[in-house]
């Protein structure tokens, strides 16, 4: 039975998150696969396919986290926000029918939805009812050649995508999601200090300011932020500057202009802090492989 989670209309709980760290879809099949389809694991590279009609059977790696096979017999969305091979095997004579694109996540690996995501996301186009009219317009795209098909294709699946992380946010647990960003964003009340730091990083957090922000005591948002995002706030703060800092470095920032936007006293602050959450400093993690 699914267990939907009610967070205030008023708190926008994805979008900070997406605008910092975008992510990209692109087209590359549409139409029915026969016999055995490969997909290898790419680092940094995401699927999202979706099956219209037919059935078949879809296997993966050993101890991937992701079911050894699994049969899909109805129309099916299925999301590989991580690297995982997969393989298709569906009969030549059923003609299975698919859009398939893949994902590019800013940061890959490191992009905060990634790391919160289970390996496979597999949902029954029929549980998802808002999505029906992106699927219309993005089958409709497919079914024929015209000016623009693939950049429309291509926004289309990005409208998909945000789609299933909103149904995802409000069944959280229903996909094996016990800890993790996805969960304290499901949370009414920790929603409200987790978009506050995403959406001003920089702003001089204290432990007091996101329990107000969440609209608990001290005591009760720390206990409950653990348990539902599995670390402390700070722990979780650091980690979120840190993302956008090596974003920041990576697109040519200085370490002093990503000290400043986030918030930090001084350089040698930043560095700190820096080399606490990665392990080196900014400097060599620039400079690494």
């Amino acid at each position: 039975m699914s267990t939907a989670i009610s967070t205030p209309d008023t708190v926008d709980r994805l979008s900070a998150l997406l605008e910092r760290f975008r992510v990209r879809a692109h087209l590359f099949h549409a139409g029915p696969l026969c016999g055995v389809t490969h997909f290898a694991a790419e680092p940094g590279r995401a699927f999202l396919h979706v099956l219209r009609r037919g059935a078949m059977r879809v296997t993966h790696p050993a101890r991937s986290g992701a079911p050894r096979r699994l049969m899909v017999n109805e129309p099916t969305l299925l999301f590989y926000p991580q690297p995982l091979a997969h393989d298709f095997h569906n009969a030549p004579q059923e003609g299975s029918d698919f859009v398939c694109a893949t994902l590019d996540f800013d940061g890959g690996s490191r992009h905060p939805l990634v790391q919160a995501l289970p390996p496979l996301v597999a949902l029954p186009v029929a549980a998802l009812p808002d999505i029906e009219h992106t699927l219309a317009l993005l089958f409709a795209e497919t079914e024929r050649v015209r000016c623009g098909q693939r950049l429309l294709a291509n926004r289309l699946f990005e409208v998909l995508l945000l789609q299933t992380l909103r149904h995802l946010l409000d069944h959280a647990a229903d996909h094996g999601m016990q800890t993790g960003l996805l969960c304290g964003l499901a949370h009414p009340k920790l929603a409200r200090a987790l978009t506050q730091m995403h959406e001003r990083p920089g702003a001089p957090w204290s432990l007091a300011a996101l329990a107000a922000a969440a609209g608990m005591s001290r005591s009760s948002f720390a206990a409950e932020f653990r348990a539902q995002v599995g670390m402390t706030p700070a722990e979780y703060l650091l980690r979120w500057r840190v993302s956008l800092a090596q974003a920041m470095l990576r697109d040519g920032a200085s370490v002093k202009a990503a000290s400043d936007a986030l918030g930090y006293a001084s350089a040698a602050a930043f560095s700190r802090a820096f080399t606490q959450a990665v392990g080196v400093s900014p400097r060599a993690w620039l400079a690494g492989p």
